[in-house]
């Protein structure tokens, strides 16, 4: 897919920047109000290059407010499998939004591509993605096969009562990027891959079983459990960290807002296992 990243500003032609290289083919676009510069297309009005781009890229990456964004692509519009996948991205790279054609247009996959990247929260409102509320953290070996891995979730999901179709997404910490065996994984379950920075876990308040393996191996004081609790929202473990066929496993579901606090719906929420 050719993508297109569209700035306004310094701080978003530096996010560009960043999201190029693993964006193939992508083209970087800033305001000539930022400065020319060899490795960016300068345009002076969002409306009539969006126009431009959206007859010919399959996304486009707005990097400034979404306001701007929605008023640019708002004229053209047409029908969700033919229009391009939009995304937008605030300047400090704190969200990642699908904005427009999330399924059909792959904008929910790039929206997730491009908050793995910056260490960003994915911002995904399709009714049949954000429906899902379960977060599968996994934690393996370098070179575990995907057969492995997807009998290891799928037994996992099976303890608590689950299955592949209910889980939002894989987890694992960002040193597993290009672990082959859980990139298959994800495209053979279907299932998005959320990356969890190490400084994010390292920093992370939430409770949560240290493994001094892990902290050996990976200076890391654990995967699975993290990974699952902080790719989503209010979360909590319904699975602690078990490992099946070499691999851990471990569960999160993510509440509805008024379930953690609200009497009258706490028993909405099935109880999970305890925690050893």
């Amino acid at each position: 897919m050719s993508v297109a990243l569209v700035s306004l500003s310094a701080e978003g032609l530096a996010i560009a920047r960043k999201l190029a290289p693993h964006l193939p083919g992508a083209e970087i676009h800033a305001h000539e109000c930022v400065g020319r510069s060899p490795d960016a297309a300068a345009f002076s009005g969002v409306v009539p290059l969006t126009r431009e781009l959206f007859s010919r890229c399959r996304g486009i990456v707005y990097i400034m407010p979404s306001g701007v964004a929605v008023r640019a692509i708002a004229p053209l519009i047409e029908h969700k499998l033919r229009d391009p996948a939009v995304v937008v991205v605030d300047v400090l790279g704190r969200w990642a939004i699908s904005l427009l054609c999330g399924h059909e247009g792959g904008a929910n996959d790039l929206t997730l591509h491009i908050a793995n990247l910056l260490e960003a929260e994915p911002v995904i409102t399709t009714t049949s993605e954000a429906a899902k509320n379960l977060i599968v953290g996994v934690g393996c070996r370098r070179g575990t096969p995907a057969d492995t891995i997807v009998a290891a979730v799928t037994e996992g999901l099976a303890l608590v009562g689950h299955n592949p179709g209910e889980v939002r997404y894989l987890a694992s910490a960002d040193l597993k990027a290009d672990e082959a065996g859980l990139l298959e994984t994800a495209e053979r379950l279907d299932i998005p891959l959320r990356l969890i920075s190490g400084a994010e876990i390292r920093a992370s308040s939430r409770n949560f079983n240290i493994s001094a393996f892990v902290q050996d191996k990976v200076a890391l004081p654990a995967v699975a459990e993290p990974a699952a609790l902080l790719a989503g929202r209010r979360t909590r473990l319904i699975l602690p960290k078990t490992i099946i066929k070499s691999v851990t496993v471990a569960i999160a579901r993510e509440n509805c807002s008024w379930s953690a606090s609200d009497p009258a719906t706490a028993s909405i929420e099935p109880a999970g296992p305890s925690r050893p």
